[in-house]
């Protein structure tokens, strides 16, 4: 793989990418009322394997430059380094099963990680595609891959219902049912959870 680097160029490049994303990531987590995830995301991608790994790789912003790391090596230590610090990728959650320490296996993800990655994806279809960006297009990417995952099953199942009802319902719909999913939908108020019958299964069937 023949690769030619203009450095200043890809500095500047990769480094817009990596603020645009946070920025992106940021403002949907907030949405969720994650504050603390929205402004911590991504922060090991500044350490140097990361960082420079981006600038020898950048793609113009189009995909992301561990992609091309892999092609040339089969591996990507950036993606390595990167997947064990954030707990956002279900890769962090891969680990020997407990009862077939030959099999690997994906745990369940605590939920507010659930909702970063719903976010992180997102945020990475506006980033890489923001001229043909759809609500559709994160559940595509999803569809196209997961045969490949190592993913819980309950953290999978999470994933595609919020990724279908984006694209169903769009960004506004899908944040109200992930705050409370959350439990931060301070529009719910006590009273009128009473008057829909004080039941959280009847504030469930608004959304499904």
């Amino acid at each position: 793989m023949n690769i030619k680097i203009n450095i200043f160029k890809n500095i500047i490049g990769h480094t817009k990418t990596i603020l645009n994303h946070k920025k992106l990531v940021r403002e949907l987590c907030f949405k969720a009322g994650l504050y603390r995830q929205g402004i911590m995301h991504d922060w090991s991608k500044y350490s140097p394997l990361e960082f420079w790994t981006g600038v020898i790789y950048y793609q113009d912003g189009k995909r992301s430059p561990n992609a091309a790391e892999k092609e040339k090596y089969g591996f990507s230590k950036a993606w390595l380094h990167h997947k064990g610090r954030n707990k956002h990728h279900f890769e962090y959650w891969i680990d020997f099963d407990s009862n077939d320490f030959t099999k690997l296996i994906g745990m369940e993800m605590d939920l507010r990680y659930v909702i970063e990655m719903f976010c992180d994806r997102v945020a990475a279809s506006k980033n890489y595609y923001p001229d043909s960006y759809n609500d559709g297009l994160p559940l595509q990417y999803y569809n196209a891959h997961k045969k490949y995952y190592v993913m819980n099953e309950k953290t999978a199942d999470l994933l595609f219902k919020l990724l279908s009802m984006l694209e169903k319902k769009g960004e506004e719909e899908t944040f109200r049912y992930i705050r409370f999913l959350l439990g931060k939908n301070h529009s719910i108020t006590l009273g009128s959870r009473r008057k829909n019958g004080g039941s959280d299964e009847k504030l469930k069937k608004i959304y499904f």
